[in-house]
This record gives structure tokens, sequence and C-alpha cells, in this order.
């Protein structure tokens, strides 16, 4: 799905309704950490004096309040408590596991105030995976490569008092470590292969599946039946949760 399409989606405009709420009506400034595309910097626009987008590679986001900028997550080219709000949606979800306590480290750093963030709540990163046909390693679905709860989230952000908590959509998605083995054999037929995201092992973009062999098609219908059998346990729950934190010095 194109980012257009998914922006106007049902889901997306719920989640974004979400997150507007959860917004400061009004600020000084603040800071839209992967902007991509500016959705959110130009919404953003509207209640803040100025707005600086971030991604990895420059924002092109036309308003006289958004300043974009090229910049890692890791190190953000910002002093200390530089933002009112800081915004990150959609983000932590891709950060590499190794870096995601600094970038998280990062985001306390420059906030002075509140703390907007936005991710799948509780996703089973097994479901969707795909194999990738350049170099044979296993991919979570749409490069997300952690998963949070509650009490991950207030564990990044140790400086950060939580102040409000929402849960957007539901989902009942989960499976277990019998069916990914046997999806993992079949080649895991049934991945996010329309994603924008590489591999994260080697970089390639992935390549749709070949055609599966009998035993591949014996794998994925045992994988079916062995995924039918967690459904019966499985329980609704928000589909996002985002989450407002405000620095613990904040006064």
């Amino acid at each position: 799905m194109h980012l257009a399409e998914y922006r106007a989606s049902s889901l997306e405009r719920q989640r974004t309704a979400d997150l507007l709420r959860l917004m400061p009506m009004a600020g000084r400034n603040a800071l839209d950490i992967g902007a991509r595309d500016g959705h959110f910097s130009l919404l953003m626009a509207d209640r803040f004096e100025t707005v600086v987008a971030l991604d990895l590679t420059e924002p092109n986001i036309f308003h006289p309040r958004v300043q974009c900028i090229q910049g890692n997550a890791t190190e953000i080219q910002f002093s200390d408590n530089s933002f009112d709000f800081v915004f990150c949606a959609e983000v932590l979800e891709h950060v590499p596991t190794p870096v995601l306590h600094k970038v998280c480290q990062e985001i306390e750093r420059v906030a002075s105030h509140q703390i907007l963030i936005g991710v799948p709540y509780k996703q089973d990163i097994r479901v969707g995976r795909t194999t990738c046909y350049s170099c044979g390693g296993k991919n979570p679905p749409w490069g997300h490569v952690n998963s949070f709860d509650e009490e991950r989230i207030t564990e990044l952000f140790r400086s950060c008092a939580v102040e409000a908590i929402s849960f957007c959509g539901v989902t009942t998605s989960q499976t277990n470590s019998l069916s990914t083995a046997l999806m993992d054999f079949a080649g895991n037929p049934y991945g996010t292969y329309d994603q924008e995201e590489a591999c994260i092992h080697c970089g390639h973009r992935l390549l749709l599946p070949p055609r599966r062999n009998v035993a591949q098609r014996i794998a994925t219908k045992l994988a079916f039946f062995s995924h039918k059998a967690t459904e019966l346990f499985e329980k609704s729950r928000g589909n996002w949760v985002h989450v407002v934190l405000r620095k613990v010095n904040d006064v």
C-alpha cells in the first residue's frame, strides 16, 4: 500500500485522531522524529510556532513553520531541553534493537516538557514475517524489529513520568513457535512483501517468494492448523498504544 493510501485508510485516520487528541493544543516549538511525508509535521504546525521535521533523509515539507532536517535519532543535533514537545510515532518499532535505548535517551534529552510516543501494542512480530530471497534471512513484518507494552516504554524512558496512555484499534493477531517454524520452512509465502522496508540482514529489497514445492505446501497447511489452535486463546488488545510522557524535572 502506498503511503497516501495508508494515510487515507480508516484505521490510520483513527490513529491520527487519537494522537492529535493527546497532543498539546499550542506551544512554542516541537520536534517530529521520523517525519517521512510530513503528515504529522503539518498538523503540528497548526499548533506550534515552529516544528522541526527530522528524518534520515531530509523531508520535503513546504510550510513556513516547518524546518526540515536530515539527521539520526541516535544523535539528535540539538541541545538539551530544546523542544517543548517531542513527537515520535511509528518509529521506535523500526529502530535496531542495539541502539533503541540510545534513541530513547536522545528523545528525553532534547525534550523540555512533554513527549508523545506511538508504537504497535504487544505486536507478535512473527506474524506476517518474510524471507529475503537475496540472503535467506527472516524478517519481521514491515521492518518492525521491536515489540512494546506499557512496561517496556516506561523502562526506556526512565527520566519521564507517564501522564496518559491510550489504545487505538483492535487486534488479536498472534501465532506460536511451531506455526512460525513451519512457515519459515515453507518460505513465508504470506509475508508483507509489498513493504517499503528492505531486508534487515542484507539491505536488499524483498522479492516475492517463488512457487512452493509439495513439502512447503504441506508445511503451510500444518502451520495454518497450528495457528488456528492458538486462536482459541487469543484475546483482543489495542493495535497501537500512545503514551504521553512528561520530564520528571518539568515544573
